[in-house]
This record gives C-alpha cells, structure tokens and sequence, in this order.
C-alpha cells in the first residue's frame, strides 16, 4: 500500500448529481492513531478532488491529525471543533472533531491501550453525529483489534461495535467493486466451520438481506446471483452435493416469494457476469469466495459497506499496516474510493433509515 493515487471509483458510486443543497457531510474516523488511518484520512480530506464530491469531517484528536499532516508533507491547517456544525470546509482546511485522547508522541505501530480507546472513542463520537442526523454517513479507517480490547472493548471488531451503538438486530457486509455489490453467507470462520453452517435456511436468509440491501442501495428491480460452492457447481453431485441439497432448494424458496434470485451459479463465473452487468449482486459463501475475485478485479477500488444499520456506513477493507505507519507512504487510494461510495451513496440515507431504523429491523 505504498502508491499514493487513488484509484477509479466503482462506476455507480457518484455524488448526488441531482442535490439542490450542499455536498454530503461525513465523518471520517481517524482509526488507530498509530496506524496508517491518519495518514490516508489526511490525504483523502487534503485532496480536492476527493473533497469536490462530499464535505469530510475528522473524527479524533487533533494533534495526531498534526502529526500525519507532517508525516505526509501536507500544506494544510487543522482546524479544531467542538460539533459538525462548527466546521468551516474551506480550501486547504481539515476540520477535526478533537476528541483530545491520544497525544501526539505515542510510538508508531504498536499496540497501545491509549491509541485504542482514541479508536473506539472515534467511532463513538461518528455514529451518534449520524444517528442524530448531523452528519449524512461515517468513512472508518482501519483498527487494531488487539488495541481497542486493551482499551476493555469486547467487540470483536468495527461492525459489531456498530451493531451495538446503533441497536441494530442484524447487519452484514458488503461489497462494492465496479458496480458490483458482493454479499457473504458466512464470514470470519475456518473454512471447514463456514461450510458446515452453510444450511438451507441460512443461504434463504441471506439472500433476502441481500435483496433487501440492493433495493435501499438503489436497485428497485435488484438481480441476485447465487454462488456455487463446489468446481463447475458439483457437476450434478459428483463434486458435491451443497449445489442440489441446500444452495438450489434456497433459491427456489426465494424464487417462489418473489425476489429476483438466480443460481447456483458456478463460482468462477458468476463474478465476471456480474461485472459484465447481467447481475447487480452475488450472494458468495465464505470469506475467501467474494474477497479474492473483489480484491483481484480493483483492490483499492473494493469499498466495504455495513447493511443493516440504520445509518450510512463505508470502510477501507485493509489493516493499520503498523509496518509502514509513520513513513507517510501509505496509499490512500481505498480511502479515497470509501469517501467517494459514501457521498454518492448518502442519496440512499432516507431509504437506509426506513429499512433499517431500529423498530423495522426488528
């Protein structure tokens, strides 16, 4: 991640082109204050062209927002306040929510309990600004897991401390490459304990949250496709049978409600044919399944999304990179794509709060 140019956005995530008020404003957590989330926070909110599509707002402490302005030999101001709507937006400005937790001298790339409560505080601070409606979405950058559980946080990481704060009943991932909008099954698991809990009524399940998020994310009429687990799809079981036991009956229920589900379709070509547009989405099983082909076609143009809250959140889909953090060489290319999904996808805030708002999603 040493290339500092961000790349080519996913081709549907644009600005609202058709707004009459005024750009989109997000919070950028800082991430881990050690880490590289600073520093490509700082480039992202530094860089005109990134800052022409949304109004971004630093969430975290000042002076280690100084520090990485430095770090990266920026010629802008930081300029500290107290609420969104102090921040002032202008030209060669970043403005920083100033949580005043982590100093500016803590070593770079270690774990530290300061940097995580710092972390955590962020993204505390970022979530009650959108659920209040001061801010129309969240951009996180990257945590240290082992960091915030010093700090005494028990999540496992980013998305379930979101679940929590936004009570959320259930939430999921999703990708956004090119256009194309990724959906899992199952996620951070052994591969042999994902596929045992790759049942019917989960696949079901998770094809309806997917529907679901493809129509908030603008897809009124969403094409889904359902991975194959097995070569060539099992070749009619002789390479498995998940294809005809569980993956086909789960279409077919979903078929038979109404939603706009095909599959299984085998797993090294049903990404390619949603690239090429037949599908909107595509439900894969397991982590590696949707990960590679994402990170393979646009690694710094893959953007992260959390569905299921009742607000707009976008994410980098990498680590802090302790070892290059505080060498100013991160890229901030998947930043910059992260803001750029969230401004185009803050249109959807209202569609986002109906699906999602707490009463509906239980």
């Amino acid at each position: 991640m040493t290339d500092p140019q961000p790349a080519t956005g996913p081709r549907t995530d644009r600005p609202r082109p058709d707004a009459d008020g005024p750009l989109p404003l997000l919070a950028v957590t800082l991430g881990d204050p050690v880490g590289i989330g600073p520093e490509i926070t700082a480039r992202t909110l530094a860089d005109p062209a990134t800052t022409a599509l949304g109004r971004g707002l630093a969430v975290g402490d000042a002076a280690v927002l100084r520090r990485a302005v430095a770090v990266c030999g920026l010629d802008v101001e930081v300029n500290t306040v107290a609420a969104p709507g102090e921040a002032r937006f202008e030209p060669g400005t970043i403005d920083v929510l100033d949580l005043a937790i982590a100093p500016a001298d803590l070593p770079w790339g270690t774990v530290d309990a300061v940097a995580g409560r710092s972390a955590v505080a962020a993204i505390e601070a970022a979530t009650r600004a959108a659920l209040a409606g001061e801010v129309d979405g969240i951009v996180t950058s990257p945590i240290n897991k082992e960091a915030i559980w010093a700090a005494g946080s028990e999540h496992l990481g980013h998305t379930e401390m979101l679940g929590e704060l936004t009570g959320a009943a259930h939430f999921d991932t999703m990708f956004v490459v090119r256009g194309l909008k990724i959906f899992f099954t199952t996620r951070h698991l052994a591969l042999r304990k994902a596929l045992d809990q790759i049942t019917e009524e989960r696949v079901a399940s998770s094809i309806r949250h997917a529907i679901t998020a493809l129509r908030v994310f603008g897809h009124d009429e969403p094409r889904l496709a359902v991975a194959a687990i097995n070569p060539h799809g099992g070749e009619g079981g002789r390479f498995g049978d998940e294809e005809i036991t569980v993956l086909r009956p789960a279409v077919e229920k979903a078929a038979a409600e109404g939603l706009g589900v095909v599959g299984p379709v085998p797993a090294d070509s049903v990404f390619h044919q949603g690239l090429e547009g037949r599908f909107d989405g595509v439900l894969s099983h397991f982590h590696d399944q949707g990960h590679i082909p994402a990170k393979t076609v646009d690694f710094d143009g893959t953007v992260s999304v959390t569905v299921g809250l009742p607000i707009l959140r976008t994410s980098v889909d990498h680590g802090t990179a302790f070892d290059i953090a505080g060498s100013g060489r991160a890229s901030y290319a998947t930043m910059a794509a992260a803001f750029r999904a969230a401004a185009g996808f803050s249109r959807f805030t209202g569609r986002i709060r109906a699906a999602y708002g707490t009463a509906a999603a239980r």
